[in-house]
């Protein structure tokens, strides 16, 4: 899972809640500590176990450039609500959840939209769909199709396990353990046990089955000619390198690799995150007539 290294809140982001017609979402929202946001607003979707918490290293520094960013946690996860249906967590259910709350940070404006791991998988299906007005994709440490390497041994261990010993064991045997080895401070701790305890057990299962089975739409991403950026860890553990620099080629999107990052660039290598995102974002739009 993605963990954040600090929880406080950056001067300028506040907890926020996103209403649309399919539901209200968690969020956090960064605005300019001074002045008045003047650039297309930012939404970030996080991945698989994730959270809108996995983005606060970045949020000042892309609030800061002058845009509005607003981070939430899908259908299901942590701190927004989700039902007991498996199909309300496909990528393709998700991504029209993606759709009403891009509509409501934009307000009529386009948005630049970004995707950590299993959140480019199902932001994808928005960028698709076409019904979300956007001035930039970003697919972070994401892939073409289901995911690869540990991570996809860690998520099939995951999926196996949840359904028959739950929540409770999937903790105390195995993610509280490994935390703990990596020396994490307890209010980190405390976090990620109150995180994971939060998440729907369906949508869990059902993410967990969308993550490893998700096929390739790369074709159909291209097609759209949305200004697309792939960004990723110089030594991710997700979807290889190599698999995300042959994605980058095939959607003929920019890429940019972070030095010394693993699958979560805006925790490991938040500044040369948030500055690599802040020049895409203000190329695209020098590139998009204004509304």
């Amino acid at each position: 899972m993605s963990t954040p290294r600090f929880l406080t809140l950056p001067p300028g982001v506040r907890a926020q809640r996103i209403t649309t017609p399919v539901g209200t979402f968690a969020a956090l929202e960064a605005l300019p500590v001074s002045g008045v946001p003047e650039r297309w607003p930012a939404l970030l979707v996080p991945g698989y176990t994730g959270s809108k918490e996995d983005f606060i290293a970045i949020f000042q520094t892309l609030a800061q450039a002058g845009r509005r960013v607003v981070a939430i946690d899908m259908r299901g996860q942590y701190e927004t609500e989700g039902p007991d249906d498996p199909a309300a967590y496909t990528c393709e259910a998700l991504g029209e959840d993606i759709d009403h709350v891009a509509a409501a940070v934009g307000d009529g404006e386009p948005v630049h939209l970004l995707g950590h791991s299993f959140g480019g998988l199902v932001t994808r299906e928005a960028v698709i769909g076409g019904a979300t007005k956007l001035a930039s994709y970003t697919l972070m440490s994401s892939g073409p199709s289901g995911i690869t390497g540990p991570r996809e041994q860690a998520c099939r261990l995951m999926l196996r396990e949840l359904p028959e010993v739950g929540l409770a064991h999937l903790w105390t045997h195995r993610l509280e353990p490994e935390a703990i080895v990596a020396g994490l401070p307890d209010d980190i701790l405390a976090f990620l046990r109150r995180r994971l305890f939060s998440n729907s057990l369906t949508g869990l299962v059902a993410m967990a089955r969308q993550v490893l089975d998700t096929a390739d739409r790369l074709e159909d991403l291209r097609e759209v000619g949305l200004a697309t950026l792939v960004l990723y860890g110089e030594h991710d553990d997700g979807w290889s390198p190599s698999i995300q620099s042959e994605m980058a080629k095939r959607l003929d999107a920019e890429c940019v690799v972070v030095p010394g990052a693993l699958h979560s660039p805006a925790v490991e290598a938040p500044e040369t995150t948030a500055h690599a995102l802040t020049r895409f974002w203000n190329h695209a739009e020098q590139h998009l007539p204004h509304t």
